[in-house]
């Protein structure tokens, strides 16, 4: 292996956390008190109700996939730096 220093990873370059808080954002202004699903709904796209609920799940499915990422990330760091 090469004898490049290794940082520990941050959670804040995980793209899941990024993409979890877009989608958070972007389910908050579709509640029906705050913009309504007209504000967020794609030009064209078929009229469904629940637009921002379904917003909101992905939202907490990219949270979850973004600890469960960091988690094996953090984990692997940790085996790399013991195994040195």
């Amino acid at each position: 292996m090469s004898d490049k220093v290794r940082h520990k990873p941050a959670w804040w370059k995980n793209t899941y956390f990024w993409l979890a808080a877009m989608l958070l954002v972007i389910g908050l202004i579709g509640l029906p008190f705050i913009g309504g699903e007209d504000s967020i709904r794609d030009p064209g796209q078929r009229r469904e109700s629940g637009l921002a609920p379904m917003y909101l799940i992905a939202s907490l499915v990219m949270l979850v996939n973004g600890w469960i990422s960091h988690t094996l990330t953090m984990r692997h760091y940790e085996e790399s730096q013991s195994g040195d």
